[in-house]
Order: C-alpha cells, then structure tokens, then sequence
C-alpha cells in the first residue's frame, strides 16, 4: 500500500476487547502525526471468538471518535463497495486505495478509517 494508507491488526498478539481499543486509539494518533490519510483495520469478525467482541467495539467506538473529530469518517468492510457513497467519498480521497484486494469483497473483518 502507499504512504498514505497503514494497515493495523488488532489480532496480533490476541489481545483483550481493551487492549485493542489502546491500540487503535494509539495508531490514530500516531497516524495522524506522520500524514497517513487512511488505517485499514483488521479487527477479525469473530471465527475465534474473540475478534467478534473486538470488531463489535470497535465499530462502537469508531462513530465517538468521529464526532470528537478525531476521525473524518470509516467504512465497514462489508460496505466496502463502489456502490457505497462512502467507499467513493475515500477512494476520492484517497485514489491509491482503488487497488485494494478488499473492495468489493465485503469483509467483515476489516474496517476502513479515514483520518
């Protein structure tokens, strides 16, 4: 991917529902400091058991960040389509993200943030 897209894995390492949330907390920011325009989040949809409860909170606390403008705006995986307004508005922004093996796949266990 470019250098304005990360991709972070929140399964690594397995960690806890809170642990996870730190991090991702922690790699918007970081994000936000080095320029990067967009995190793809793996955050898994639950095949384990616990990236279920992981991607659940996620999605929860990703609508309080974007109202603290801490995020513009994030696409669930599943509505990763160019069907999606969206999924346009980002790859408007971010036109690298076009190549992206997930568009159109409808993953659940990813989700797109756009800082």
């Amino acid at each position: 991917m470019e250098q304005h897209i990360r991709q972070i894995n929140l399964e690594d390492d397995r960690p806890t529902v809170a642990q996870a949330l730190d991090r991702l907390r922690l790699e918007i920011r970081m994000a936000r400091r080095q320029g990067v325009w967009v995190l793809k989040i793996i955050h898994g949809f639950g095949s384990t058991g616990n990236g279920g409860k992981i991607r659940v909170a996620v999605r929860r606390e990703l609508p309080a960040l974007q109202r603290r403008g801490q995020i513009r705006f994030f696409v669930p995986g599943e509505k990763l389509t160019i069907f999606e307004e969206d999924t346009r508005q980002l790859l408007r922004i971010c036109p690298d993200f076009r190549r992206d093996h997930d568009i159109d796949r409808h993953n659940n266990g990813i989700t797109i943030v756009v800082l």
